[in-house]
């Protein structure tokens, strides 16, 4: 990609009304853009974040058996009423009215459109388990969106829904689908600084389980166990003096975000939609569901709280909207042919980059914008470097560049793809 034509623009000075680095950040950098309260459009460099995210999670569903669908966003008003969630989640829900007196809900969670769907399709315990999810957008009325986007009212998500015939394959796919968190955020970047967290199960069971990251722009306080480092949140410390898993009482108190949630629903949604299924004796049960939601933009707005320093955002490469950053400096037809020739090089070799082509920008310009996107790799190429054969190579996450010969470039290369 050419920065010349890139959709964005980039701010010097600190957003004005942000109360977190990631939103900060990513606003200045040219990543999000505030549409109103908790409403963002993602340009350009900020989607394809989101899209790399949205990559690593559908792979980890797929791997423990999930299958994707797309429900829909609008959603029957009496299928809320059914569940009485109308009522019970009537601070956060959309309603819409169409033509007539027919009333909408704006989709902000899916139960009550996948689990009539199931109806659809079990009849049998042959028919169980199984599992399905989606990437897609999700509204609830947030009283007080905050932090840019840690706290939203409209925002994408991944949910998967599990369906079972009995509590055991509900426990085992459960704790499946937990170890598949723990890879998707270590994947991320942010593996260490996050920690499965025992939250209260309310009335689907004892616990439910969030993941929650470690960050000080968080709104949760989180309790993380001396001993074998599993979290617990507020609720649960108040409750349990000790550690519901080791009986120490040791704890260090943390700010953090939830990046993820897990709980096992039961027969919480079954059970006003019938949704049951004939056993291996003849006799009807009602079918078990898990839940297991990941919402993308907090999860890219946690990666950011994670990996910054005071020049602008570090991004994993497993994340980040390209891999190099190519800046050409000295608009010289020497350097403009090598800059050209290293950008196709790239592209050949399948290696996302962002080509600094602009030529009304001083040297300091480029370096700052460079830093404040945070792309992995930087390349400078410059006459200075040009004498040398070489260009410079320096790590977004390093203080320091280092002189490569254009000889070894493609060593370089391999070694990137390969790390």
């Amino acid at each position: 990609m050419l920065q010349s034509k890139l959709f964005y623009k980039t701010t010097k000075n600190k957003t004005a009304g942000v109360d977190s680095i990631s939103h900060d950040f990513l606003t200045r950098a040219g990543y999000i853009d505030q549409l109103m309260a908790g409403v963002y459009s993602f340009l350009p460099l900020g989607f394809s974040v989101l899209k790399n995210i949205e990559k690593i999670i559908r792979k980890n569903m797929e791997e423990i058996g999930g299958q994707e669908l797309l429900l829909p966003v609008l959603q029957p008003k009496e299928n809320w009423v059914k569940t009485d969630r109308i009522n019970i989640e009537k601070e956060i829900i959309f309603l819409l009215k169409g033509n007539g007196y027919k009333e909408y809900v704006l989709g902000p969670t899916h139960e009550e459109v996948v689990t009539p769907l199931a109806k659809r399709v079990i009849f049998s315990y042959r028919d169980l388990p199984f599992y399905v999810f989606q990437i897609q957008d999700k509204l609830r009325d947030e009283l007080r969106p905050k932090s840019g986007l840690l706290r939203v009212r409209e925002f994408m998500m991944k949910d998967l829904y599990s369906f079972h015939a009995n509590q055991t394959d509900l426990d085992n796919y459960y704790e499946v689908v937990a170890k598949a968190y723990g890879k998707i955020f270590k994947k991320c970047g942010i593996g260490s600084v996050t920690y499965r967290t025992l939250a209260s199960g309310g009335s689907f069971s004892k616990y439910s389980d969030e993941f929650q990251t470690i960050t000080g722009a968080g709104e949760d306080l989180i309790y993380i166990c001396k001993k074998c480092g599993i979290g617990i949140n507020k609720e649960i410390k108040n409750e349990n003096l000790k550690c519901p898993k080791c009986n120490n009482s040791e704890f260090e108190e943390k700010k953090a975000v939830e990046v993820g949630n897990i709980f096992k629903m039961g027969t919480r949604f079954s059970l006003p939609f019938d949704l049951k299924f004939t056993d291996r004796d003849g006799h009807d049960k009602l079918v078990l569901m898990g839940c297991y939601g990941i919402g993308l933009g907090r999860l890219m707005g946690a990666i950011v709280e994670s990996s910054y320093d005071q020049k602008g955002i570090i991004w994993p490469k497993s994340v980040a909207p390209f891999l190099v950053h190519l800046l050409q400096f000295d608009n010289t037809p020497k350097v403009k042919k090598a800059a050209q020739k290293l950008y196709k090089d790239c592209q050949k070799e399948d290696i996302t980059i962002l080509y600094d082509d602009r030529e009304n920008k001083t040297a300091g310009d480029k370096f700052n914008d460079a830093d404040l996107i945070g792309i992995p790799y930087r390349i400078v190429i410059s006459e200075k470097t040009l004498k040398e054969n070489s260009v410079e190579i320096k790590e977004r996450s390093k203080e320091k560049a280092k002189l490569v010969k254009i000889t070894q470039l493609q060593k370089f290369f391999k070694n990137v793809k390969k790390n």
